[in-house]
């Protein structure tokens, strides 16, 4: 096929009502994308499956002068574009039917890398579910350097899922439910710039799409097919994790899940995967290199000497102070350091997030 115009692969993808199988069937039926635009309406209309309708949606060239102005944007903003006929579209995206058929995507990694994991899970992760995502993706980044991490720039898991990774030097990619002129929730902005360095922003919407309920199970579809695998964390009966698994499964991708105790809310979903067969038990980093027959890139190192060695003087203060009392609520820490609230927590978490310090009920702090 002859080289695609920018504008028209654009304009493709935001025809209403054409989901990326018909827009596929639409370009094989013409034999190019730019035809399915200059079809007289009389033409549409007779062609199996698209009606009235359909054609009348396809036939508004409106489309083209908003694919028009995105295609500035993106020139402008040097955001990358992949259709499905590139020759660079990532292969794992090409072997799902519904992948997106125009997608953007601004960072600096290889959509094609080796090694890919997405990592899902609740909104409303547990401190045990943060930990647990650190602990496994740094085990992960110990022995496979060369993996990338995948999510959804969501709070809880998702957002621990992405900082683990950066705190372990792993690129990280985040797959956005909304256009490139929004960041959602704008609390992760300044970590969804550091992922531009590390990884990237991910997205099949033009730039001013909103965050909106149905895109983000919409971009689920991308999280699933972009990675060898999807691990889901914590999850409840309900919610964006379990569609994505669903959808992994039915792209015959892996699917792991880490176990909870049976009483659990935020680990029902989890234990209902494992025990329904739609997801393989993840107790650690080795039950998913061992399935997936990830071979070690190189040895494990001391994980808790590394850590130590990267903390600053006011986290090493708190590490040892919580280390010689064995625990400590939040007040007291304050009130022994003189460190600011604000601040505190904010050291707090991230020392969590490198498994240094735990957060128990009644914000009790042990190493």
């Amino acid at each position: 096929m002859p080289e695609v115009s920018l504008k028209h692969k654009i304009a493709l993808s935001l025809i209403p009502r054409i989901g990326d199988i018909s827009a596929r069937k639409l370009v094989s039926h013409f034999e190019s994308v730019e035809a399915i635009f200059s079809e007289p309406y009389r033409n549409l209309v007779k062609i199996p499956g698209i009606g009235s309708g359909l054609a009348r949606y396809i036939s508004d060239r409106s489309y083209l002068e908003v694919a028009e102005k995105e295609e500035e944007y993106v020139i402008k903003h040097n955001i990358r574009t992949f259709f499905y006929l590139d020759n660079d579209y990532p292969f794992r995206l090409r072997q799902c039917d519904d992948s997106p058929v125009m997608f953007f995507f601004k960072g600096s990694c290889d959509l094609n890398s080796a090694k890919i994991l997405s990592v899902v899970g609740t909104r409303n992760a547990t401190s045990r579910g943060r930990e647990l995502c650190y602990k496994i993706i740094g085990s992960l980044a110990d022995r496979h350097p060369d993996l990338i991490v995948v999510s959804g720039l969501a709070y809880g898991i998702d957002i621990a899922a992405h900082k683990a990774a950066l705190a372990h030097n792993l690129l990280t990619i985040g797959v956005l439910g909304h256009g490139f002129l929004t960041i959602y929730p704008s609390i992760h902005r300044s970590t969804a710039e550091t992922m531009l360095k590390k990884g990237g922003l991910l997205t099949d919407f033009v730039s001013g799409t909103l965050p909106e309920k149905n895109n983000f199970i919409k971009r689920n579809r991308i999280i699933a097919g972009l990675s060898d695998a999807t691990l889901v964390v914590e999850s409840g009966r309900k919610g964006g994790a379990l569609i994505t698994a669903d959808i992994a499964n039915s792209y015959n991708r892996d699917v792991f899940a880490v176990p909870g105790r049976p009483d659990d809310q935020w680990s029902a979903g989890c234990n209902e995967l494992i025990k329904n067969n739609k997801a393989a038990l993840a107790e650690s980093a080795e039950d998913i290199e061992n399935l997936l027959r990830w071979k070690p890139d190189k040895p494990s190192k001391p994980v808790q000497a590394t850590l130590f060695s990267e903390l600053n003087e006011s986290e090493q203060r708190i590490y040892e102070l919580i280390s010689k009392e064995g625990e400590l609520t939040i007040d007291q820490i304050c009130r022994t350091l003189d460190i600011p609230i604000s601040r505190l927590s904010s050291q707090l978490l991230q020392m969590e997030f490198k498994g240094l310090v735990k957060c128990c009920p009644g914000n009790v702090y042990r190493s």
